[in-house]
């Protein structure tokens, strides 16, 4: 059986294509090599996989994930190959290609994440041939859930935030100044932890004029620092999978004209797409 997964540093979507036709869909925590451990995303896994399926009957395996690249790719293949012990062909790359292959398919274009984390790049329908980098959680991923959520936690920590938003976060959240700095400090995974608190910003009971400035101003920080660096970019239309871009998708489109570019396909997930993909390919193989 063909298993395929598209993994980000918050959840994991999974698919795995049977003879039958009967695909299976099922969704895990994410697994990001720069933040997890081997011992633990090997368990995390395992877990996950043996309530759906024996992982010994896996004979191919595309696994898609964030910080899959470089030496982690390394990384990733021994944790995944610990799992699946009987695979014939594993492939881990980075979720970018995933976000490519599942926006544009073959087609050459530009293609870009924005989740918990940011990446965009440009596609020649079968490669990434240029990938200006996010930088990550701590220097860059402008336009991300984790950024948004630093934004949060900081106006919040530094009483920036107009006194009825912070009422409203103090009766969800319920955190402590302490709590927050160690959980951003000390915790792992501090990028998924910041994340969290976009959410928030679509409370109905938080100010609408707070959420909106706050969203686009980091949606105008991805396109001034990423995005408009690549050259020629208005020459592509932004296709984009996410959550952040799904959900606050006016604002997106309020910033995509600011900076002349025509919208393409922006969608939550992109698993279904993926399976597409990879069946085509099949056939083509």
């Amino acid at each position: 059986m063909i298993l395929i997964a598209d993994s980000g540093s918050t959840k994991t979507d999974w698919c795995l294509i049977r003879n039958s036709g009967n695909d299976l869909y099922f969704k895990s925590e994410g697994y990001n090599p720069y933040f997890s451990t081997k011992s633990d995303m090997i368990q995390s896994i395992r877990n996950s996989i043996s309530v759906h399926v024996d992982p010994l009957e896996i004979s191919k395996l595309h696994f898609y994930g964030a910080g899959c690249e470089a030496d982690k790719i390394e990384v990733m293949t021994e944790v995944l190959s610990s799992v699946f012990n009987n695979c014939q062909q594993l492939n881990a790359q980075v979720d970018l290609l995933a976000a490519a292959r599942g926006l544009l398919g073959r087609k050459p274009g530009f293609a870009a994440i924005l989740g918990t984390g940011t990446n965009t790049c440009i596609y020649d329908g079968v490669n990434i041939t240029k990938n200006i980098d996010s930088l990550g959680f701590i220097l860059g991923d402008e336009g991300s859930g984790g950024t948004i959520g630093k934004r949060i936690l900081s106006d919040y920590l530094r009483n920036k935030m107009p006194p009825s938003v912070c009422v409203q976060f103090e009766k969800v959240y319920k955190l402590s100044a302490e709590e927050i700095i160690h959980q951003v400090y000390v915790e792992p995974m501090p990028n998924r932890f910041c994340a969290q608190f976009a959410k928030f910003l679509n409370h109905p009971d938080v100010d609408a004029d707070y959420s909106y400035k706050l969203v686009k101003v980091s949606f105008q920080q991805f396109f001034e620092n990423l995005v408009s660096c690549y050259p020629n970019y208005i020459g592509y239309t932004f296709n984009c999978v996410g959550s952040i871009a799904y959900h606050f998708n006016s604002i997106l489109l309020e910033v995509l004209d600011e900076f002349n570019m025509a919208p393409g396909l922006i969608i939550p997930s992109l698993i279904a797409e993926l399976v597409d993909y990879h069946q085509t390919d099949v056939i083509i193989e």
